[in-house]
């Protein structure tokens, strides 16, 4: 419910584009500065180490309120570009007191199973993001404005959901003094980088991946004129089908192990990014379709495994913050591939664009494949 609001203007960009008289240019930066927020919120909150100091259900809650209501500015009719990056920057901001303090609620109740159960989380995470773009296709009668005001009460729900339910976990272990020094000091462990660094290949591709798979559907529907594609109900089904890879990721790595998942899950998106030059050329939407739909599970279905083994290889009493830096850095490298996917489609028509993105990917696989064990539960 409450990160339904992290792509919520890019469900209605078209709207706001036209509304706003804001330029094609628009997405990229609304996006990166939800992002950006975001990282802002992370870097504050793993500083303050606010999610191992406070109740963290209490700190989801009071982040999902803000949160909407920096949302809900989004319908003010004399917004204008720079007001509209200021009111997702917040939106962002406060988002980082909902996915990563919900991580850190999960590792707080699973010693055991907690890639599966993270699997679930990321999986809603997911689905959070994918939500706008259903909410547009199936709200095609109403309003743009809607899909702003379904966003911003499901995450207010969601924050009192999380309050009245979830109480404190059995394993947490509350720090009862700020620790400025433990935003450099988790690094140091050799095991808690090597997770890391492969996760932040895997943040080069995701975001990037997502932002703009409704740009890749008006491609292809541009490049062959007698398809019709509903962008915003597929752009749902490409996004959301992550949820259900994250969840069979979680099942797999208790097979064949944590690690082992996340570094094939990796393969197979790095392997899509360098393959989706070719499939804009073919002349079967199914196939099209297909292909978006698998690279939509593969690029998400290692995040709450490498989230494990980084919540593993951290020192109970600073697992939040730990959590939150990794958060912090990861969504920072957003920003860039985002970015440079934006710059260049200023210069080039070319659908060659999107193998960029296998370069997180590889060096992701690079750090996978580090000598050091990442974690015992390989």
């Amino acid at each position: 419910m409450c990160t339904s609001l992290w792509f919520a203007s890019n469900g209605v960009i078209n709207d706001l584009i036209v509304n706003f008289h804001l330029n094609d240019n628009a997405l990229g930066h609304l996006t990166s500065s939800v992002q950006f927020g975001f990282i802002s919120g992370t870097l504050t909150f793993a500083i303050l180490t606010i999610a191992d100091r406070y109740s963290p259900s209490k700190v989801f809650f009071i982040s999902a309120l803000l949160s909407a209501l920096f949302n809900m500015g989004v319908l003010w009719e004399g917004n204008h570009l720079i007001s509209l990056l200021l009111l997702r920057f917040f939106t962002g901001f406060f988002l980082a007191g909902i996915y990563p303090v919900g991580m850190k609620i999960a590792a707080d109740y699973y010693k055991e199973g907690l890639g599966k159960s993270l699997g679930f989380l990321v999986g809603a995470l997911v689905l959070g993001t994918a939500l706008p773009h259903l909410l547009k296709g199936i709200t095609n009668t109403l309003p743009w404005k809607s899909v702003i005001l379904i966003t911003t009460c499901l995450s207010i729900i969601g924050g009192v959901l999380m309050l009245i339910m979830v109480p404190n976990g059995p394993y947490r272990k509350p720090s009862q003094k700020l620790n400025l020094l433990a935003f450099f000091s988790v690094f140091r462990n050799h095991k808690f980088r090597s997770s890391a660094f492969g996760y932040f290949g895997h943040m080069w591709e995701l975001y990037a991946f997502w932002a703009f798979i409704p740009v890749i559907l008006k491609v292809y529907n541009d490049l062959h004129p007698a398809v019709s594609f509903n962008i915003p109900v597929l752009s749902f089904l490409i996004i959301g089908i992550g949820g259900l890879a994250c969840i069979l990721g979680g099942y797999l790595s208790q097979k064949i192990g944590i690690k082992k998942t996340a570094f094939m899950a990796l393969l197979l998106s790095c392997g899509c990014c360098l393959i989706s030059p070719l499939i804009f050329t073919t002349e079967s939407e199914s196939l099209f379709i297909i292909f978006l739909i698998f690279w939509g599970m593969v690029v998400i279905a290692d995040s709450p495994l490498f989230s494990t083994l980084v919540a593993q290889n951290a020192p109970p009493e600073i697992k939040g913050t730990a959590l939150t830096i990794v958060n912090c850095i990861g969504f920072a490298i957003t920003i860039i591939s985002i970015q440079i996917i934006n710059s260049i489609r200023n210069y080039t028509d070319s659908n060659s664009i999107y193998a960029v993105l296998a370069i997180g990917p590889i060096f992701g696989l690079i750090a996978l494949s580090s000598k050091t064990k990442t974690t015992s539960n390989n």
